[in-house]
């Protein structure tokens, strides 16, 4: 304690001075000491220096005991374990972010394992399923009842083809209204251009809207549909690359499709992606329902 007692005294403060007293009083001599090395007398440098050290051991020693006091009200609970939770509690400061980032890390990377096991197990349940026989989109105003299960519509549709063992349907709902429907055809839209059904079921609105897009296969072409195709339930579309025209939808309202189908619904009509993986097989499902409409 005697070199703190010496150090106020080279300053000519009181001993135990506050520390404002302390920088006042290393202001008002540095500023002396600019005075007197203007007038280039260098009789005064050693005792800046001594000033200077002065200065520099009463600001450690304040900051010591601010340290000191800071840890014993941070610490002083933990008693005989002081020690060790000031070491976590800097430890914690200084590696906070590290320590941060290493778990967004980790549960990136764990993240990432879950997704590709999910996926190789999805890929696994794909690769149990027997191959796909026929899938159908929906277009336009068809909804499930709430809480239904999807195993009604799925029945539904295979019932006619035993020999079948795997159908998948999907649902895109068109509203008739036209201050809503902006909306559904941009996401019909997006689902046109990223997904490939066999078989379109839709409405009236949805078969013109989506028909001239180039997206059906002319039905007029395929014999199994020659009967049809001349009848009333044929519809025919121009497009830009047919501007002649040709049948492209054939209409199973009054189809035992339509009563049967346990979907709400305006219209039905049926149309063959262009570029369908299984066109064979949405032909054969056209046919099978065709042949239901009652004779005019």
């Amino acid at each position: 304690m005697d070199d703190l007692k010496q150090a106020y005294k080279a300053m000519g403060l009181k001993e135990h001075a506050s520390k404002e007293e302390v920088e006042k009083r290393y202001s008002t001599l540095v500023r002396r000491e600019k005075t007197r090395s203007k007038s280039g007398d260098p009789a005064g440098d050693e005792e800046f220096r001594q000033v200077t050290a002065a200065y520099r051991l009463i600001l450690a020693r304040e900051d010591e005991k601010y340290t000191q006091e800071f840890n014993e009200k941070e610490y002083g609970k933990y008693k005989n374990m002081a020690g060790k939770a000031q070491k976590l509690d800097h430890f914690w400061r200084y590696y906070k972010i590290h320590t941060l980032g290493a778990i967004a890390l980790i549960g990136v990377i764990i993240y990432g394992i879950m997704s590709y096991i999910d996926h190789k197990e999805h890929e696994r349940y794909l690769a149990s399923l027997p191959p796909m026989d026929l899938q159908v989109t929906f277009m336009g105003t068809f909804m499930e009842e709430s809480g239904q299960e999807k195993d009604l519509v799925m029945n539904a549709l295979m019932k006619p083809f035993p020999e079948w063992k795997r159908l998948e349907y999907s649902t895109i709902f068109v509203p008739q209204d036209e201050m809503n429907r902006y909306a559904y055809l941009q996401k019909a839209l997006v689902t046109l251009m990223s997904e490939i059904p066999d078989l379109y079921l839709m409405d009236k609105y949805m078969f013109e809207w989506l028909g001239p897009q180039g997206a059906l296969l002319p039905l007029d072409d395929r014999p199994e549909l020659a009967a049809y195709a001349d009848g009333a339930a044929a519809l025919e579309l121009k497009t830009e690359d047919d501007p002649e025209g040709s049948v492209y939808g054939l209409d199973l309202s009054k189809s035992d499709l339509f009563k049967d189908l346990p979907m709400m619904k305006i219209e039905l009509i049926a149309g063959v992606r262009a570029n369908a993986e299984r066109p064979d097989n949405a032909v054969k499902f056209i046919e099978h329902y065709a042949k239901t409409i009652p004779s005019p």
